[in-house]
C-alpha cells in the first residue's frame, strides 16, 4: 500500500505541470489584426513548451510560421507552414526561438508579424521575446538617450494568457504551483485515511 501511495504520488508531482499549460490568445481580444502591436503584446507574455497559441483573424489574413531570416526580411514565399482557417491553435513543443506573420502581401512589413521564445516549462519563466534587428535610436550628445523599446514593467498589455484555472501571468504561475501542491497533498491525505 505504501509503494502504490509513493508511485501515484510521484505520478502526481509529475504530471500536474503538464494539466496547466497557458493558451495565448494573439493580440488578445484584437486578435491577429494588421492594426495590432505584436512586439509589445510577446513582451508580456511567457511561452513555455506544452503552451499554445490561438490566433483569430478574418478571411484576408493567415498565419505562417517562418524562419528567423525570413522574419526579419518579411519573406512569406518560404512557409514551413501555413494555416488560414480565421481560427489556428498552434502547440508550443519545442523550446527556442518562434516565428510568425500573416501571408497577405503587405501585411508583414505593416507588422503583422509575431517573434517569441519558447521556455522549457522546467526553467523558471520570464517574459521574453527573441532579439530582433531594429534600427537603433540616435540622439543628440547633449540629450538624455530615451529608450527605443518599451521596458515589460511598465508596458500595458493587451492580454494575458489563459489558464484552465482562468489565471493570468505571473499570479498564473503561482496558482499552477499550489494547485498542484494541493492536488498531490490530497493524494496523499486520501491515502494515508
Amino acid at each position: 500500500m505504501a509503494m502504490s501511495a509513493v508511485a501515484t504520488l510521484l505520478f502526481l508531482l509529475v504530471a500536474s505541470p503538464v494539466a496547466f499549460a497557458a493558451n495565448h490568445v494573439v493580440g488578445g481580444d484584437g486578435g491577429w489584426t494588421q492594426s495590432g502591436d505584436y512586439t509589445t503584446w510577446a513582451a508580456g507574455e511567457t511561452f513555455n513548451v506544452g503552451d499554445t497559441l490561438e490566433f483569430n483573424y478574418g478571411g484576408s489574413h493567415g498565419v505562417d510560421v517562418i524562419s528567423k531570416d525570413d522574419y526579419d526580411n518579411c519573406n512569406t514565399g518560404n512557409a514551413i507552414k501555413s494555416y488560414n482557417d480565421g481560427k489556428t491553435t498552434i502547440k508550443l513543443s519545442n523550446a527556442g526561438p518562434m516565428y510568425f506573420t500573416c501571408p497577405a502581401f503587405g501585411h508583414c512589413q505593416g507588422g503583422m508579424k509575431l517573434a517569441i521564445t519558447v521556455q522549457d516549462s522546467s526553467t523558471p519563466s520570464t517574459p521574453s521575446t527573441p532579439t530582433t534587428p531594429s534600427t537603433p535610436a540616435t540622439t543628440p550628445s547633449d540629450s538624455p538617450a530615451t529608450p527605443t523599446t518599451p521596458s515589460v514593467g511598465n508596458t500595458p498589455t493587451k492580454s494575458t494568457p489563459t489558464t484552465p484555472n482562468g489565471a493570468t501571468g505571473v499570479l498564473g504561475n503561482m496558482n499552477k504551483f499550489v494547485v498542484g501542491v494541493s492536488v498531490v497533498l490530497g493524494a496523499l491525505f486520501a491515502f494515508m485515511c
